[in-house]
């Protein structure tokens, strides 16, 4: 069996679904048989796929525009992949809920999440244009929907109308590299991890932060992490003034060692979203015992479970006490680092990819969609 996955998500700076592309690709070519191969497919007028990112996969990186190729395959459905890569393929992959053209071979779609359809405000670019206008007819049209929870796989049957025998639970698996940090040294910072954006609720983080700043002068700093959008100008803008100056620090995107180190050096992690498809850094901060707070929204209640301290994301007062809890209570904290390592354990990057394997070989033993 040959597949293909298409890569570009992963490409650069490697945001959660950046991450969750690059991972399961290193999964599934490691967990397949001898006789099968998976390509890596990429288009970027300039930046360039590392032949080593996954090892064991064959690369196709084409010198094409990432704006350019996304009109031509959305809105024309052309050219096929496999004029672009030179072969022909049993599985086509897509890494978002678009369709990547073909002219043979089962189809797959990736979806982590509507936000998209319920809040277009909070999308930019080729998703706003492209995605509500699409995604149902592609989804409907794809050999498999892959999904990366039970939430947005009961969304993607209710609102898409997909049948759930069509649809691949794939979640994220917790990191390796988790184990290995210490747990016993001093902490230095709240950790926020993501991307700067409007579905993050920076902003509300920033209203729960003031109260508890009101509360507890002396608190530790809160470290915001990850790339800013265009959007976000307004909130990074309050940064600069009190009672945040000096007390929550923006750092950009990170690296992984960096981030790795970020965990280590945390007394909790929040993710205040408001709708997430999976909660990577939630997963990856449990993993390394790091108590978690997060939105009770989205796939993030099934993540996390009783495991986390889960609040509205809308109400600021009850965000800054559970972030008074888990960052500040030494008995609560010890409880949701132990119970996050072990609802952590639960996810696995193999089983995710065996399972993905194993809808690959059914979808392309299917004859041919009319």
């Amino acid at each position: 069996m040959h597949a293909v996955m298409d890569y570009r998500p992963a490409l650069r700076e490697r945001s959660g679904v950046g991450e969750y592309v690059h991972e399961l690709a290193r999964h599934v070519a490691a967990a397949f048989d001898a006789g099968d191969s998976l390509t890596l497919f990429s288009a970027s007028w300039r930046d360039r796929l590392d032949p080593a990112a996954v090892p064991g996969a064959r690369i196709v990186d084409r010198r094409v525009p990432v704006t350019l190729l996304n009109y031509a395959w959305h809105r024309l459905e052309w050219p096929p992949v496999e004029r672009l890569a030179g072969r022909s393929f049993d599985v086509v992959h897509s890494a978002h809920p678009l369709l990547t053209p073909a002219r043979r071979g089962a189809r797959f779609v990736t979806i982590h999440d509507l936000d998209f359809l319920e809040h277009p405000e909070r999308t930019a670019r080729e998703i706003r244009r492209d995605y509500p206008a699409l995604a149902r007819a592609h989804a409907r049209r794809a050999s498999r929907v892959v999904v990366s929870s039970q939430a947005t796989a009961a969304d993607v049957e209710r609102r898409l109308g997909v049948n759930a025998a069509r649809v691949v639970l794939c979640p994220a698996g917790a990191p390796g590299w988790a184990a290995a940090l210490r747990h016993d040294t001093p902490k230095r910072h709240v950790l926020f991890l993501g991307t700067i954006e409007p579905r993050k609720n920076v902003g509300g983080l920033l209203d729960a932060w003031a109260r508890v700043l009101a509360l507890v002068p002396d608190a530790l700093p809160l470290v915001l992490a990850g790339r800013a959008t265009p959007e976000a100008g307004p909130v990074l803008a309050r940064l600069l003034d009190a009672p945040f100056k000096d007390r929550v620090r923006h750092l950009g995107y990170v690296s992984d060692t960096e981030r790795q180190a970020l965990y280590a050096d945390a007394a909790a992690l929040v993710v205040p979203s408001f709708h997430e498809g999976f909660g990577l850094t939630a997963l990856e901060a449990m993993a390394a015992g790091v108590p978690v707070v997060a939105a009770n929204r989205g796939s993030l209640p099934e993540l996390v479970g009783d495991a986390g301290l889960l609040v509205d994301p809308e109400d600021a007062d009850a965000l800054a006490r559970a972030l008074l809890t888990a960052a500040f209570d030494p008995a609560a904290r010890a409880r949701l680092s132990a119970a996050g390592r072990e609802r952590a354990a639960r996810y696995s990057w193999t089983g995710s990819a065996t399972r993905l394997i194993e809808a690959y070989r059914a979808a392309a033993a299917e004859p041919p969609a009319s």
